[in-house]
């Protein structure tokens, strides 16, 4: 099978919710966030009953709507249909990113956990992911037991991007304990995008720290 995509994942910033219980504060973030230059966000939120996350992300949607700021979901793509969601993300656990594609059209944007391992993203795109993402790269706060990936990883998914004969290729995500100190070894590697939250949404001042990735990521391209 081969993955024609019909649209390219934004590069750049790429915010992940923290686990806020607090709707309004959570949507002043996600409005900094978008004002300093987070490209596209997931929503992500494990606890809470489920008619709580999804009063939560019925707020969210229509925020990010008026931002125009693509809102992905975090595994739970069933729930896209609902709302005005652009994709979803899918962890090894979280169903099939054929199915993902067949119930969410050819222009939604599907992601895909693929760890440490380049066979994995490889297999994530031919069944229709638009990106892959590798993570942990450093130890992380939200996920202390997750997997870790070497940026050697991370490199060759790049080159292997890179070397596909299409118009658009896979774009190669980043995840996991990164931060603006340690995120320009990450880019340099060939993350296309850095996926972040504990980095972005517990700074003191989310707009700035948004403005800080978005401003390494035009030093490094």
């Amino acid at each position: 099978m081969t993955n024609s995509l019909l649209s390219a994942f934004p590069v750049g910033l790429y915010g992940i919710t923290p686990e806020w219980a607090d709707t309004a504060r959570l949507l002043t973030a996600v409005e900094a966030a978008h004002a300093g230059g987070m490209q596209v966000l997931q929503y992500r939120r494990k606890q809470g009953s489920e008619s709580e996350r999804q009063g939560q992300l019925h707020s969210l949607s229509q925020l990010c709507q008026s931002l125009d700021l693509p809102l992905l979901l975090n595994d739970h793509w069933q729930w896209a249909s609902q709302y005005s969601i652009q994709g979803v993300h899918l962890g090894k656990d979280d169903g099939s990113i054929e199915q993902a594609r067949l119930q969410l059209g050819p222009t939604a944007f599907l992601g895909s956990s693929c760890y440490n391992s380049l066979e994995l993203a490889q297999q994530a795109w031919q069944q229709g992911a638009n990106y892959v993402a590798f993570g942990a790269v450093y130890p992380s706060s939200v996920k202390p037991d997750a997997p870790r990936a070497q940026l050697s990883t991370i490199r060759a998914a790049r080159q292997w991007s890179d070397s596909l004969d299409l118009p658009i290729k896979p774009r190669i995500v980043a995840i996991g304990g990164i931060n603006v100190d340690n995120a320009t070894a990450v880019i340099q590697a060939g993350a296309h995008s850095l996926a972040v939250i504990s980095g972005l949404f517990e700074a003191s001042d989310v707009r700035l720290q948004a403005q800080r990735y978005a401003q390494l990521f035009a030093a490094l391209r």
